[in-house]
């Protein structure tokens, strides 16, 4: 069997334009996700297929918390600078404002893209670009309004005078019926209750200083 030819062994014809080499094309990964059991990634999958992804991570987990993407946590440990992260829509990757700003940052500084099939998002661009600046606005924007819903719905509450405030963390009076009735010490007061040593004693200190406790 002949051995492979090289170019250099061939040689180039004179009379011929030498063809330019194709662009490397940067990686596409994808990412799906739906938030229960009963929902299907199929649809997902197929259109980040469809749109050039080489590797397709998928999930069914809620994206109210960070922490329990993990097959995007992956993602995001992965990708490396000129890659691009594919969704189909922002809201499979972020359930807010701030989370999608969090993960983009993340993304900008490891030189990654995020682009959308179903949106028009597209870091790479220029226009990606001024969709980054107006995240951290919408990011202000979305925590100033959760804001102004709690304080409206604690002046509600307190219209209709059923606001107390935040509940005691410790049932004092609990503590001080171990302590007399059950003759327990701190540690074991601390220990049924699933509280601190530390705050035991502040309540019984507290008790120990009151006036009926005084000589």
């Amino acid at each position: 069997m002949a051995p492979l030819e090289t170019e250099a062994e061939v040689g180039l014809d004179s009379n011929k334009t030498e063809p330019s080499p194709l662009p490397r094309r940067m990686p596409l990964y994808g990412y799906a996700r739906v938030s229960t059991i009963d929902q299907d990634l199929a649809v997902q999958r197929a259109a980040l297929k469809a749109a050039g992804c080489d590797i397709i991570r998928a999930e069914k987990a809620s994206g109210a918390r960070r922490d329990g993407r993990s097959e995007l946590q992956v993602l995001l440990d992965f990708l490396r600078q000129g890659d691009t992260l594919m969704v189909t829509r922002i809201d499979r990757l972020a359930r807010s404002v701030k989370d999608l700003q969090d993960i983009v940052h993340e993304l900008k500084a490891k030189g990654v893209a995020l682009k959308a099939t179903e949106q028009p998002v597209d870091t790479a661009t220029a226009a990606g670009k001024a969709f980054l600046d107006m995240l951290g606005v919408f990011a202000e924007f979305e925590t100033n309004l959760r804001r102004e819903r709690q304080l409206e719905g604690i002046a509600a509450a307190k219209a209709r005078g059923v606001y107390k405030g935040r509940k005691p963390t410790i049932d004092t009076a609990e503590v001080r019926r171990l302590k007399e009735e059950e003759k327990l010490g701190p540690a074991g007061i601390a220990r049924r209750l699933g509280i601190g040593r530390a705050s035991v004693y502040r309540v019984l200190g507290k008790a120990g200083r009151s006036p009926a406790g005084a000589g």
